[in-house]
């Protein structure tokens, strides 16, 4: 979990870099080698991280469009989803879907721009796998925004009345792009809304990733023994804006700063290397694969071919005469 949160770290750090590459001074978002709007999840891995420990490559996941971490986590190729990112042709959808539209069939995930819309998906998904008589699950991860969506309630309904094999993964992150939790929510724990559909909620305060792993060990099991879904609630941070470019007005003076002092990485290193289940030679190793991993990915893509113009239609829906 240490060196895949690392990895996720890395990755984010170093597309904050790469996103301002040609968009400055003058910032246009269809600038640079990455264009359209980023959405960075740094300050989130343990959410991730500690679920997706629980986790087969059959079992399906979706996120919402800050899902990098997720991706990551749930063992995403990150070549072809480097690429994608920039657009490129040797992306996971041939650089049409962009950061917010990353899916890879070969470990089941996908993700959406669209708020709470990952939710209903992942109780289909969820009932397929049963109707195939596996004993995979389903796992959905959305902001804590996402609470207050139609899909989330209609989600949580549906799967509790049919026992579906789901986790709902709630990440709060204090704020809904700039709103905070208490202006735009009535309860000051999701969690506390299971109730109402009558499942386990269970709210996890801290980013603690061992407590977020213990969570998910439990509520996966509950799935895959056919004891229905569960809500999971973790308070995290997001170290970066809602958006890249993002002023962050919304923030008080020195909130900021206060959440990277409680950056739960360095802090599970600390206790790695106290409890010596690590040593520094083994983490300065980590440090040294997760950075050759992310700029191997960003050369890949770099160095990767534009989609053909003569493509564009391809692999896409629509509804043209002639078409």
């Amino acid at each position: 979990m240490y060196r895949t949160m690392c990895l996720i770290r890395v990755f984010e750090d170093r597309m904050a870099e790469i996103y301002t590459e040609g968009k400055t001074p003058l910032f246009s978002i269809a600038a640079g080698p990455v264009p359209g709007e980023m959405h960075l999840a740094a300050g989130q891995e343990p959410v991730a991280v500690g679920i997706a420990a629980h986790l087969r490559p059959d079992d399906v996941m979706t996120a919402p469009h800050r899902p990098h971490h997720a991706a990551i986590a749930k063992g995403v190729d990150l070549k072809a989803m480097t690429a994608e990112i920039f657009g490129k042709a040797t992306g996971l959808s041939k650089g049409k879907g962009g950061h917010m539209h990353l899916f890879d069939t070969r470990v089941h995930f996908s993700c959406s721009g669209i708020v709470g819309a990952g939710l209903p998906p992942a109780v289909g998904a969820a009932m397929a796998i049963r109707r195939q008589g596996r004993d995979g699950v389903a796992v959905a991860l959305a902001g804590e925004g996402a609470a207050n969506q139609g899909t989330f309630h209609e989600s949580l309904n549906l799967a509790a009345l049919w026992k579906a094999p789901v986790v709902f993964v709630l990440e709060d992150n204090h704020y809904a792009i700039s709103v905070p939790k208490q202006q735009s929510t009535a309860v000051t724990r999701n969690s506390d809304r299971a109730v109402a559909y009558g499942m386990p909620g269970v709210y996890i305060a801290g980013n603690d990733v061992m407590a977020i792993s213990e969570a998910a060990e439990e509520a996966v099991a509950r799935a895959r023994e056919g004891r229905g879904p569960t809500l999971i609630e973790v308070e995290t941070t997001r170290l970066y804006g809602h958006f890249q470019g993002d002023a962050e007005a919304y923030l008080t003076a020195g909130q900021k700063d206060a959440w990277r002092r409680q950056d739960l990485i360095p802090r599970f290193r600390n206790d790695l290397l106290a409890r010596e289940w690590l040593t520094e030679e083994q983490d300065q190793e980590i440090q040294a694969e997760v950075r050759q991993m992310v700029e191997e990915a960003i050369e890949y893509a770099r160095s990767s071919p534009d989609p053909e113009p003569s493509d564009a239609f391809d692999d896409v829906f629509c509804e043209m005469e002639g078409v």
